[in-house]
């Protein structure tokens, strides 16, 4: 161990570990990045933009709803309502993730921008049985973020060369990814009563209402029925 820092050797292993966990969810976006960037290339956005955009943005959902919508001129206003339904459960998210990570007020306002459902997922994970450090979370997202950045613009410079992800099934990868997730959270009731509660109403949203109130819909369900699952002694 350095001893000139006796913490470098603890902060290593965090980062290995975090480098470890975000493994698998980032290979599974590499295919989501050449599809995005592919389809927003197709919409008239250079290898350049989509690369900045991803850099900005960094919200694969929210993304995908814009370029879906694009035309020119860009609808702003409804660009950004939309991505605020589809990324307002980061306010739930950080609220529940802030008091278990080991970092200061100004450090959590910062880091939590490269913040996603994979980042959070497996970092509340973590933090069932040990502290979620910032090395562990810094190696996590910049992991991330940096292979979202370059599968989105190659993916932008490929365009039409990549074909149909879905012929390969490529488009089920973060529905598989989201699924490990839940299923790392154990099977507790509460776990399965939130679970099937929050799939069934967005899923119902989804299909009588359309995109993207079910997003919105289908967090405040599961906060509802984990709330009401819980009972009145783990509530209080």
């Amino acid at each position: 161990m350095d001893q000139a820092n006796p913490h470098s050797g603890a902060y290593g292993r965090e980062a290995r570990a975090g480098l470890r966990d975000i493994a698998p969810a980032a290979i599974a976006a590499i295919p989501i990045g050449l599809l995005f960037g592919a389809v927003a290339a197709a919409k008239g956005l250079t290898p350049a933009e989509v690369g900045l955009m991803s850099a900005l943005v960094f919200a694969g959902g929210a993304q995908f709803a814009a370029i879906e919508a694009w035309v020119h001129p860009a609808p702003i206003a409804a660009l950004a309502f939309a991505t605020f339904l589809i990324n307002v459960r980061h306010v739930l998210m950080g609220a529940s993730l802030g008091p278990k990570i080991r970092m200061t007020t100004l450090e959590k306002f910062l880091s939590f921008f490269f913040m996603t459902d994979e980042s959070w997922a497996l970092s509340e994970r973590r933090a069932l049985d040990r502290p979620v450090t910032g090395a562990y979370w810094a190696a996590m997202v910049a992991a991330l973020y940096a292979n979202w950045l370059a599968s989105t613009t190659l993916g932008a410079v490929l365009g039409s060369f990549l074909g149909d992800p879905a012929r390969l099934g490529a488009d089920f990868a973060f529905t598989a990814l989201f699924i490990g997730l839940i299923a790392g959270f154990g099977r507790s009731r509460v776990t399965l009563v939130t679970v099937a509660v929050s799939a069934a109403v967005a899923a119902l949203v989804h299909r009588f209402i359309g995109a993207p109130w079910h997003v919105a819909s289908g967090a405040l369900a599961g906060i509802a029925a984990a709330y009401l699952a819980a009972g009145r002694g783990a509530r209080s």
